[in-house]
């Protein structure tokens, strides 16, 4: 376990007069200059961005360092002594939220330094995007990403991404050996093959296995992603399914019903079906709550006018199609030629 309090001689490298240095030769092209073309234009905005982006990333973990330190502080005279550590908090016009978020970054500078392969002074070849990647990747990925950053690599969040999809690609059991081989041996892409092990990994054991087989016996790059698409329509059918209350009360047989669509091959319009179909509960469910709040508050106002308020009677007379049962809707655009009137009854049953 790493001891945060040593963490103070933990340093990233920031000299104060490198840092001025770095900031006042940052060179801004003119957004104007003719003779500068677009490509050249975004290489320097690009370098300037990347030098802003480096001691982003470094002030905010040091930031982390210290808000560490406060909160600890109070931890170490008892929880009654937290008060002070959100005082300060209040003082700064930090949210609680970005505060535990900067220690959070703290605690991964961390532990990518001192229980990690990183060199304290490479942190600088990280983006705050992709140094947050690292953090929350797989340690064999985080070795990968390291080893690159020491090497002196700019490291963007897209190659953690991509160092990512490589280590899953390679490693993962979810995939049947054939393909695993014809990834480490570059004849499928990882790009490809990532995306396959995410989607198989959202199925229940016998529908990976079905699939599986299907790539063991076919495993060509077409093949990964038909059984991606397939994989994410089946998973993307389960969920919405697992969401609605109308199929929980009619129980129907899910996986045979799954099976008959990816029989027919429409499983996505299957999914895209539910999809819909939850939208239209969640919608069911909104409108019952703002229905009974409607009758509700038009009735309290009923009761609150009288003979002396005949134009506000009026308005809620006119309000009565929503407020009462059946709901009675005109849907159209406002001053448009075509209106329907649509008609919903809502019941305690």
């Amino acid at each position: 376990m790493l001891d945060r309090s040593a963490c103070a001689t933990l340093s990233v490298s920031v000299d104060p007069d490198s840092l001025e240095a770095a900031l006042h030769a940052l060179d801004l092209p003119d957004p104007e200059a003719d003779d500068l073309s677009d490509v050249e234009f975004l290489e320097h905005v690009d370098r300037a961005w990347s030098v802003c982006e480096r001691f982003d990333l470094q002030t905010e973990i040091w930031r982390g360092r210290i808000l560490r330190r406060i909160r600890d502080r109070g931890k170490h005279h008892g929880q009654s002594r937290g008060a002070p550590f959100l005082q300060w908090l209040r003082e700064r016009d930090i949210s609680k939220s970005q505060a535990y978020g900067l220690i959070q970054l703290a605690d991964s500078a961390d532990d990518l330094v001192t229980e990690g392969s990183l060199d304290p002074t490479c942190v600088n070849n990280f983006s705050k995007h992709a140094f947050l990647a690292t953090a929350k990747a797989a340690p064999a990925v985080q070795e990968l990403v390291n080893t690159a950053a020491n090497e002196g690599e700019r490291i963007t969040r897209h190659q953690v991404k991509r160092f990512d999809d490589e280590f899953t690609a390679v490693s993962s059991t979810l995939l049947p050996e054939e393909v695993r081989q014809r990834t480490q041996a570059q004849i499928l892409p990882t790009k490809i093959v990532a995306p396959l092990v995410k989607e198989l990994a959202r199925l229940p054991k016998e529908q990976q296995e079905e699939l599986r087989q299907e790539l063991a016996a076919t495993p060509e790059l077409d093949a990964v992603k038909a059984v991606t698409q397939t994989a994410r329509s089946m998973a993307n059918v389960q969920d919405a399914a697992l969401a609605l209350n109308t199929l929980r009360d009619s129980a129907p047989n899910l996986d045979k019903a799954l099976g008959e669509a990816q029989r027919l091959e429409v499983l996505g319009l299957l999914a895209e079906i539910l999809r819909h179909a939850r939208q239209v509960e969640q919608a069911a469910s909104q409108l019952n709550r703002s229905w009974q709040r409607l009758g509700d508050l038009h009735e309290r106002l009923w009761l609150e006018s009288g003979g002396s308020t005949p134009h506000l009677r009026q308005l809620l007379e006119a309000l009565e199609s929503l407020s009462g049962s059946p709901v009675r809707i005109s849907v159209g655009a406002l001053g448009g030629q075509e209106h329907y009137h649509v008609e919903i009854t809502i019941s305690d049953g």
